[in-house]
């Protein structure tokens, strides 16, 4: 089942670069590319200090159509990172693939009635570095969750838009390794829920140079425990210095019990090189 997922997603993202690839004005593609790096180096520093090195790339992609009372919004997002402490060896500090596509038929005014499908896993595997010897937490479709609804969409431009879809299946796929984990029953690679989803995805310019985006997504499981929402969340602020280098912050917080029944947050911060397209 997870291979058959995989490859109809490829089709699709294959289908629909394929399409773009013909001049049609009613598409709007824009990409970027960026790599954060971070280093610290010491030589007979009284002080004490661990020579470090970090790098994180990070690929956006998005191509929207429009046409007369028709959208369709598709993201792209992979983020990837590794640092070197001396003595800890290499680690990984960011691993996301997540493919993202929202339809709109126009209602009335900013509204439309709406259908979304998202799809998110990571590439490598994950491991927990406080314990001895240290223990692998997640691999490559372990997890992986696939979600997709119907509802109604209020969208003003393409950088503010809010999507309800009060009619929402997700799904969390893991390997055998992983059964009896991210909430699915032991003996089980698949956790089925309905639900609520509401998702905003909101970026506007503070200043000149300095742009800020929020991505928010809120998820209520209707057949479990649906006073449990489940939140994920990030806040991308980036200042740029010219057309190449830019100072890149990203903040993401999520709140799932499924997964951990702590609060999960990361933050990646550095100077970036970006190449926009």
């Amino acid at each position: 089942m997870i291979k058959k997922i995989t490859y109809a997603l490829l089709f699709i993202s294959a289908a629909q670069m394929q399409g773009q690839g013909a001049a049609d004005s009613n598409w709007r593609k824009t990409g970027n590319i960026s790599f954060l790096v971070n280093q610290s180096s010491f030589s007979n520093w009284i002080a004490g200090g661990e020579n470090t090195a970090a790098g994180n790339l990070g690929i956006n992609y998005n191509f929207n159509y429009s046409k007369e009372n028709t959208t369709w919004d598709n993201k792209i997002v992979f983020a990837y990172g590794l640092n070197n402490i001396k003595g800890n060896g290499t680690r990984k500090t960011d691993d996301r693939f997540e493919f993202n596509s929202l339809y709109g038929k126009k209602a009335s005014g900013n509204w439309s009635y709406s259908a979304f499908v998202n799809f998110k896993t990571q590439f490598t595997n994950g491991y927990d570095y406080k314990t001895t010897p240290e223990t692998k937490t997640s691999a490559f479709f372990a997890p992986g969750y696939l979600s997709s609804g119907i509802g109604v969409l209020w969208k003003k431009h393409d950088n503010f838009k809010i999507n309800v879809s009060p009619l929402t299946s997700k799904i969390t796929m893991v390997s055998d390794e992983f059964s009896g984990y991210y909430g699915t029953d032991l003996g089980e690679n698949t956790r089925y829920e309905f639900g609520f989803n509401a998702s905003l995805n909101y970026k506007n310019t503070v200043m000149e140079n300095i742009t800020m985006e929020h991505v928010l997504n809120a998820y209520t499981n209707y057949i479990e425990n649906p006073t449990n929402i489940d939140l994920d969340y990030q806040l991308n602020i980036v200042m740029q210095i010219n057309k190449y280098l830019s100072t890149n912050l990203n903040l993401h917080t999520i709140v799932d019990d499924n997964a951990s029944s702590k609060v999960q947050f990361k933050e990646v911060f550095g100077l970036g090189v970006n190449y926009i397209f």
